[in-house]
């Protein structure tokens, strides 16, 4: 992890990530004393089309470049997790990887994965994160001001849950939004051999055996 002091760095460095997109690796960089404002200029400037993940913290700037297999984990844990939603009829905003940010709290941040259930919210209920490469800013404390209800990350192939439970996180063995979700089958799921559309409908079918 790269630490810069400076916002005139941060374009040089942009450029810098193209080649290690090229070699599928993934790099996080920190930028300090990074404004509010040019913060809002990329992102206003940039939309969608920005292939970085940025992380804002009181005028620390990160940015990650994800690596591909980030985006297949990313890609096909919401796949499995969409196809839970659906057979067990839950009322799901899909949010994605949308822009969640505050700036009388000086922080924002983009989940890998998130949604929201019931009714479409300013914030998600849910956010997960897929940690390939660690360190950097505390994302939980982001969440927590923001009020997500639950954040699940993804490491070393395991999942780990957080719970907001009186404004603080608590780690949790099951999550409290879906109690019944079984995260072993989901983990296993996850990481078989299978082709994608296989773990899909395995996972399915055994949700759907369970019932």
């Amino acid at each position: 992890m790269l630490q810069i002091s400076q916002e005139s760095d941060f374009w040089q460095r942009l450029n810098s990530f193209s080649d290690s997109q090229i070699r599928d690796s993934e790099q996080l960089f920190i930028i300090n004393n990074f404004s509010w404002q040019c913060y809002e200029t990329i992102l206003q400037d940039f939309g969608d089309n920005l292939p970085f993940k940025l992380t804002y913290f009181n005028g620390v700037l990160q940015v990650m470049s994800p690596s591909r297999r980030h985006e297949i984990d990313k890609k096909i844990l919401g796949m499995l997790l969409e196809c839970y939603f659906i057979e067990k009829k839950i009322d799901v905003y899909p949010l994605g990887s949308t822009t969640f940010r505050k700036e009388n709290l000086g922080k924002g941040i983009e989940p890998d994965q998130s949604y929201s259930f019931d009714s479409e919210k300013e914030f998600p209920d849910l956010a997960i994160e897929i940690i390939i490469t660690s360190g950097g800013v505390d994302s939980l404390i982001i969440y927590q001001d923001l009020g997500v209800k639950e954040v699940w990350f993804w490491q070393n192939k395991q999942f780990s849950i957080y719970s907001l439970q009186n404004n603080d996180y608590q780690k949790v063995n099951q999550s409290f939004l879906f109690p019944d979700l079984d995260f072993q089958l989901l983990t296993d799921s996850l990481l078989s051999s299978d082709k994608p559309i296989q773990k899909i409908l395995a996972f399915k079918n055994k949700i759907n055996f369970k019932k």
